[in-house]
């Protein structure tokens, strides 16, 4: 990505021009409103498809580290925490959300989980957590809408040991023009409507629908994670591209 679309990714809000430091106040608001509603919207989203994603996400980790700690970004909700506590780990849920985070943590009361996990409310940018901290780096449905891409994946490679594992799972471009065409529509003429009636705020899944639209195709993504020193980075295409699993190892 040029400098000059990084700086065009910080100082956009979906379709708006705001500033960086804006952007961020803007997202955090967004996530803070539709925190009850988030893991249903998902579903709406992806037609139910995203809990699949996530488990082939946790798969991935479980199957390439075995064990140990795993900082999940933007994992405020605990989805991917809780799959993979039961897999052994232990995990650090951060999230820039406050709203999110509490959601996360009464649906780990609610499920008696309470070892292992930790919640942390924090910035992808700027995580508060020690160099080489962790065995593996997951974040599902959050980098798109961090303000300064290159900074958070910086950040990744920074809390991951000699060793570690990348795991980013993202909405991304399908790869059949007719489908992207398809989901471009639903997105944009459906998804805010169904945001207005499920989750009370049009507008935030207004952004959401323009932030899938605007966010660089997976294999431009996976350029990123290798310019800020990931090795071995490679991209899934799931579900005819609708999403990606992008991953990479820490050296």
């Amino acid at each position: 990505m040029s400098e000059t679309d990084r700086a065009d990714h910080a100082t956009r809000f979906g379709e708006r021009r705001v500033s960086a430091r804006e952007k961020a106040r803007l997202v955090r608001g967004v996530f803070d409103g539709v925190a009850p509603r988030y893991d249903l919207m998902n579903d709406l989203m992806s037609a139910g498809a995203h809990r699949l994603w996530k488990r082939d996400l946790a798969a991935l980790v479980a199957r390439d580290i075995g064990t140990g700690r795993v900082v999940d970004v933007a994992g405020g909700t605990g989805d991917i925490a809780f799959r993979l506590l039961g897999r052994g780990f232990r995990v650090d849920a951060v999230d820039i959300s406050a709203a999110m985070l509490a959601v996360g943590r009464d649906r780990a009361l609610d499920r008696g989980l309470t070892d292992g996990l930790t919640w942390i409310c924090g910035d992808a940018e700027a995580l508060p957590l020690a160099d080489g901290r962790a065995d593996a780096y997951t974040i599902a449905f959050g980098i798109r809408n961090v303000t300064r891409l290159d900074r958070a994946l910086a950040e990744a490679r920074r809390v991951l040991r000699p060793g570690g594992r990348f795991a980013c799972l993202e909405f991304g471009h399908a790869v059949l023009p007719v489908l992207d065409r398809l989901l471009d529509r639903y997105r944009g003429a459906v998804l805010p409507r169904l945001g207005a009636l499920v989750a009370g705020d049009r507008e935030a899944y207004r952004y959401l629908a323009e932030s899938i639209r605007r966010f660089p195709v997976q294999e431009r993504l996976a350029a990123m994670a290798a310019e800020a020193g990931l090795a071995h980075v490679g991209t899934v295409n799931l579900s005819g591209g609708i999403a990606a699993l992008t991953t990479a190892w820490r050296l």
